[in-house]
């Protein structure tokens, strides 16, 4: 079965684990924190969102949601008993539509009448197969606008004693090449797709701005999301996610690794992953734990997840919705752009990340 490489034996400097992360050292969000979110209409972020809105801790704070299509704000909230309360949304969220790729709006939205903010979440871009696609675009919105985001960031929220926290995800897309069985925070990251590549570029960059004291920059690579809801995004690795979620809704779904049930190849290829739920508590927590458990020479921490295969899922499929489920999976090969999906890899050591 699927095995956490985390070690438990302390907190995971990227896991929300209640009130005791605090009492482990946890620096919390400040009273009236302001949060600018950039990518505010991804499925992810929308969730971060209603989190921070119904989190205890980030309740108070004021969200400023940046896309290029209109972002919403969530009107209904879960109250911490359970029930649904209204969203103060002329108090609490202010949503832009803004295109990111233009200093000028950067510099707006990083200036709104929320005031400048104190924590910036960089969670906007251009998914794996989108920039295999076309690399011009890639390069403008997965490098170039952080880059503006990060001199607005600099030039104007980095003005008092406290640099601004920037947190930014990155992807395991950053490994290319050779790897080991176990991949550890001392495996090279050499990409090989375009992806990689402007992930890994932006990652350079926040370290040094951190290193400059431009801002407190927190980067966390994330391990596949499953099951990740609504419709299919143009990640590579969607399809972990189509294969159970469409099914289950009585729609077919691809699973583009070989033509047959009784390939071992669905055995072999075994990922790392995550849930929704567990990832939005951990990007929270990415902006409360303490610059000093970072390491020194870089801000990447890969968050802990589990392992599992695609026979695993497929599994899981049949058992939760039977066999006419499993008929809907419709296996084919695929014409894999860069060997992105032969990259996906078993095992990320973790265990440094405490």
């Amino acid at each position: 079965m699927a095995r956490c490489r985390a070690s438990s034996s302390s907190i995971s400097r990227a896991e929300l684990v209640g009130d005791s992360a605090l009492a482990a050292g946890y620096v919390p969000f400040q009273k009236h924190s302001t949060i600018l979110i950039t990518g505010a209409a991804g499925f992810l972020v929308t969730q971060l969102v209603t989190a921070l809105l119904s989190t205890e801790r980030t309740a108070n704070s004021r969200l400023i949601l940046v896309d290029l299509v209109q972002p919403s704000i969530p009107q209904t909230i879960p109250d911490h008993f359970g029930s649904v309360k209204h969203a103060q949304t002329s108090n609490t969220a202010l949503a832009l539509q803004a295109d990111l790729c233009d200093a000028s709006q950067v510099d707006d939205f990083v200036r709104t009448q929320f005031g400048v903010p104190d924590t910036i979440y960089c969670l906007h871009g251009i998914m794996s197969i989108g920039c295999e696609d076309d690399f011009d675009l890639a390069m403008k919105v997965n490098i170039d606008s952080v880059r503006l985001l990060l001199d607005a960031t600099r030039k104007f929220a980095a003005t008092g004693n406290t640099p601004p926290k920037f947190i930014s995800t990155s992807s395991l897309a950053v490994y290319g090449g050779p790897l080991p069985d176990v991949i550890m925070p001392s495996t090279l990251a050499a990409p090989q797709g375009t992806y990689g590549v402007t992930k890994l570029m932006c990652e350079l960059l926040i370290n040094e701005y951190t290193r400059r004291g431009f801002l407190d920059g927190r980067i966390v690579r994330l391990p596949t999301i499953v099951i990740r809801p609504g419709a299919p995004s143009a990640a590579s690795s969607s399809f972990i996610s189509g294969i159970i979620r469409e099914p289950l809704r009585g729609v077919p779904s691809v699973c583009p690794i070989e033509d047959s049930l009784a390939s071992t190849a669905l055995d072999s290829l075994r990922i790392w992953v995550a849930s929704t739920k567990t990832t939005i508590q951990k990007l929270i927590t990415a902006a409360q734990i303490p610059a000093s458990s970072l390491l020194p020479h870089t801000r990447v921490v890969c968050l802990p997840g589990f392992t599992t295969s695609i026979r695993e899922e497929l599994d899981a499929l049949q058992e939760s919705g039977g066999e006419n489920a499993l008929q809907l999976v419709k296996l084919g090969l695929l014409v894999d752009e860069g060997g992105i999906v032969r990259r996906f890899k078993e095992d990320i050591d973790a265990s440094s990340d405490q």
